[in-house]
């Protein structure tokens, strides 16, 4: 007997011995560039596998399906139909659902038609002549290209709906958001579900996927093609840019978000599109869209009044003791910095100084005077708190077209025996937008300098967005904006809850603002990339340069501003730094923007 049972062991051993070589006879065939994104398919079905993923696709994409409620909620169940071990029955049993007969080829699904979206970006500034006016308002870890395969491979199913890129608005979020990894999903517990389950022949096989092992594949993705477009491998880069589409669906929350940013702006610099201006756009609409944007991102956000605060703290400081007072804005906008400086001038002991505010801004698409409608609202607002108010505006396509003279006036120097008046520079993320034209900073900052003033704040993101090569300025913005992204989705949901819709629309309009900054830093060049963000040390070298010395911001700026983000919702990961001077606020451990203020040094005086 213990022979026999020893014997039938050593049959056992050997039968799954010759198994094991069969399987590793077939697994010999398997299609190795599929393997690196995780299918194992083999090359012999290659081609009936891709075809039935195409037909899917547009039979998902029909009206019938779109309409088939109940299909589409067993298909997007918390279970994801992903790398099935038979990919090819898999395929047939969703189409058989679907009933939907074999529909031609679709065509792929980044055109260059489809790119004229709201991501068209600005002209060249340098093709565009500046116009000056004025208005006066009287006292008052990554993986190699090749690793990845040269076919578009098609999603399956998603938890949610399937998007592209920036289709914020039609997104379904997983039911757990901290959940990594996805459970097995099966039919509720019953005697008749578990019969019908058992004898359904379209019964869905459930895979179960690991959302985090997507995720580095997504970022390994975006890495290569950002070298293919380094190594002007197009052809990868093409392969690349949809497989990101793809991949970027087995996500939730943020890192969808910007991973459909960055497969955008990689298309366009890939497809090259038709710019805007020979599309019937313009500088000045896009100036127009980008104010509006702004907008919502000081609403939404905290990065804005975290700007707006620090720099008024730190000209009110400079402004101390001084009965005539002069602010020249770079960047005049909404003019929402403005009236927290009035209120803390008219606080101040022994009443307050005359204030004279110049604003700068771009022509308006429609002609409009802008910068006349926020200089009366100024003007209306400083009259209410007992503030001598005087505003005048510039027209001006580019800062580096305005001369000292224009920005001081008349009124600058002694007047009747008084005092001269003491002079302040405000600039919020707009020098750096000076560095796509050769020569225009050291303009700008030697017109500063002629002026004298007392204080010249800047406001800027902390990252290095203008490095010498494109896969360094590619990881420095991935890194970024997904923190800028995540920064959105954590702060900015709880003050949505709190203002209902309104802040829902803020958030998916600060995306767009974000992501038309990641497509002018991945796709454009040339004067066209005016997202020239670098650090605080970089603009110090610059500063140095054009003879300005650092003056540290007080510690009443740093306190208060954290007490600022202390009222902020959701301002929990918000976090407030001081730096040899200057202070930034980031998320969580990473600083996302710097104010810093500077003087003339005693030797350029």
């Amino acid at each position: 007997m213990k022979r026999e049972r020893q014997e039938t062991v050593v049959a056992a051993e050997t039968e799954d011995q010759k198994g094991k070589a069969r399987m590793e006879a077939e697994d010999g065939g398997v299609d190795e560039l599929l393997a690196a994104l995780g299918y194992k398919i083999r090359s012999t079905d290659m081609a009936d596998v891709a075809q039935k993923l195409e037909q899917l696709e547009m039979a998902m994409g029909s009206s019938a399906a779109a309409n088939d409620d109940a299909l589409l909620s067993h298909l997007a169940s918390d279970a994801v139909h992903y790398n099935p071990s038979d990919l090819s029955t898999w395929v047939d049993t969703i189409l058989s659902e679907f009933n939907a007969p074999s529909p031609p080829l679709p065509p792929p699904p980044l055109s260059p038609a489809t790119l004229q979206h709201h991501f068209d970006l600005h002209p060249a500034g340098t093709e565009q002549n500046s116009t000056i006016t004025t208005v006066d308002i009287p006292s008052g870890p990554r993986c190699p290209a090749e690793a990845y395969h040269l076919e578009p491979l098609h999603a399956p199913a998603v938890t949610g709906r399937i998007v592209n890129g920036s289709d914020t608005q039609s997104e379904v979020s997983p039911s757990s958001r901290d959940r990594k990894r996805m459970k097995l999903c099966t039919s509720p517990p019953s005697s008749s579900s578990t019969t019908d389950a058992a004898t359904s022949p379209a019964a869905l096989p459930v895979v179960v996927v690991d959302t985090q092992e997507s995720g580095i594949r997504l970022v390994h993705a975006l890495m290569a093609c950002a070298e293919a477009v380094q190594q002007d491998n197009l052809k990868v880069a093409d392969a690349l840019v949809k497989q990101i589409t793809v991949l970027a669906t087995s996500q939730g929350g943020a890192m969808r978000k910007v991973a459909g940013y960055f497969a955008e702006a990689l298309a366009r610099r890939i497809y090259r599109p038709q710019p805007a201006r020979n599309l019937g756009g313009s500088t000045l609409d896009f100036a127009a869209f980008d104010d509006m944007l702004h907008q919502h991102f000081y609403e939404s956000c905290p990065y804005l009044k975290f700007a707006h605060f620090t720099a008024n703290q730190a000209i009110l400081e400079a402004f101390a003791g001084c009965r005539r007072v002069h602010v020249v804005d770079l960047g005049m906008r909404e003019g929402l910095q403005w009236p927290a400086l009035l209120q803390a001038l008219a606080l101040r002991p022994g009443g307050p100084p005359s204030f004279r505010l110049t604003g700068i801004g771009p022509p308006q698409p429609d002609h409009s005077d802008a910068l006349q409608e926020v200089g009366w609202k100024l003007a209306q607002f400083a009259d209410t708190i007992r503030v001598d108010f005087r505003y005048r505006g510039f027209v001006a396509a580019s800062l580096a077209d305005l001369e000292p003279y224009m920005l001081l006036g008349p009124d600058a120097g002694d007047i009747d025996g008084e005092e001269p008046e003491a002079v302040a520079v405000n600039s919020v993320f707009e020098l750096h937008r000076l560095l796509a034209r050769q020569g225009a900073l050291e303009k700008v900052l030697g017109t500063i300098r002629a002026m004298r003033p007392r204080i010249v704040t800047v406001v800027e993101q902390e990252a290095n967005h203008n490095g010498e090569t494109f896969l360094e300025r590619f990881t420095e913005a991935l890194h970024y904006y997904s923190t800028m992204f995540d920064s959105l989705e954590g702060g900015v949901s709880a003050a949505s809850d709190a203002a209902g819709s309104g802040g829902r629309r803020n958030q998916v309009m600060s995306e767009v603002y974000l992501g038309r900054q990641i497509c002018n830093v991945v796709a454009c060049e040339g004067a066209e990339r005016t997202e020239r963000h670098e650090a605080l040390a970089q603009w110090r070298v610059r500063m140095g340069r054009a003879g300005f010395e650092p003056v540290p911001i007080g510690s009443n700026a740093f306190k208060q501003a954290s007490m600022l983000l202390a009222l902020f919702a959701g301002g929990d990961g918000y976090r407030v730094e001081e730096r040899d001077g200057s202070l930034t606020l980031g998320w969580h451990t990473r600083p996302l923007i710097t104010t810093s203020a500077w003087r003339i040094t005693s030797a350029a005086c």
